[in-house]
């Protein structure tokens, strides 16, 4: 995934705001606890990343990557897995064999690991960009961008295959309030407001066959206003 791609995909346009249960920011951040060995495109929820990107969002750099990518369901599922694929049944009991509890702390752990190996700065951007090899997993790569001197923060994730279509985002969150369309490809967007931040979500679409390539989810924290 280029940066270019990235950053433009949290840069745009006017959105929607969802007539399903909405997440905010008073919401706890999903935990990821006990990730389940299938994960499918449907089971990840936009809305469901609000909250954590805004409390990323207030942090700095490489704490607020941290915190991004230690709540995604997404990554902590595909974590997990890779715990799950390196025990052997004629090796000691490991951390997949364990308790929930065990691997939660060893899926925690490694995602430390990701972010403290793979963060890069570009343009007063904290970024990570983590490829996810090991398939079948709905998912192939999954980065997170927190602006240094903003109370912004990202999630884009790219989709392995192109088996999940666009009329599955209309069913799953209604129609978009906005679509554009590129020169290789067309956009479906979301949105969530509230007096704390405004948060976007962009679906890349391949116009040819309904696939979806990519999601970006960004917020933009609000500056509180002055009261009298």
């Amino acid at each position: 995934m280029k940066l270019a791609t990235l950053l433009l995909l949290t840069l745009l346009l006017p959105v929607y705001a969802p007539s399903s249960p909405s997440a905010s920011a008073g919401s706890s951040p999903p935990t990821g606890t006990g990730a389940p060995v299938e994960f499918s495109a449907d089971d990840f929820d936009w809305r469901e990343v609000v909250p954590y990107l805004f409390a990323a969002a207030a942090l700095p750099g490489e704490q607020g990557i941290k915190a991004v990518l230690e709540n995604s369901r997404v990554l902590r599922a595909y974590v997990a897995n890779e715990a799950r694929a390196e025990c052997r049944s004629d090796k000691n009991p490991c951390a997949a064999k364990a308790e929930s509890s065990q691997l939660d702390a060893e899926v925690s752990k490694r995602i430390a690991e990701i972010v403290q190996e793979g963060i890069f700065h570009k343009h007063k951007t904290a970024i990570v960009d983590y490829p996810l090899a090991r398939q079948p997993f709905p998912f192939s790569e999954i980065a997170a961008l927190k602006d240094e001197n903003r109370p912004d923060a990202s999630l884009i994730l790219q989709f392995a295959d192109r088996s999940y279509k666009a009329w599955e985002i209309e069913a799953k969150y209604g129609a978009p309030y906005d679509t554009n369309i590129f020169q290789w490809y067309s956009v479906f967007i979301y949105r969530l407001d509230s007096p704390n931040y405004t948060s976007k979500a962009v679906f890349e679409v391949d116009p040819v066959d309904g696939a979806v390539i990519k999601v970006a989810v960004s917020l933009k924290g609000k500056k509180p206003k002055n009261s009298h």
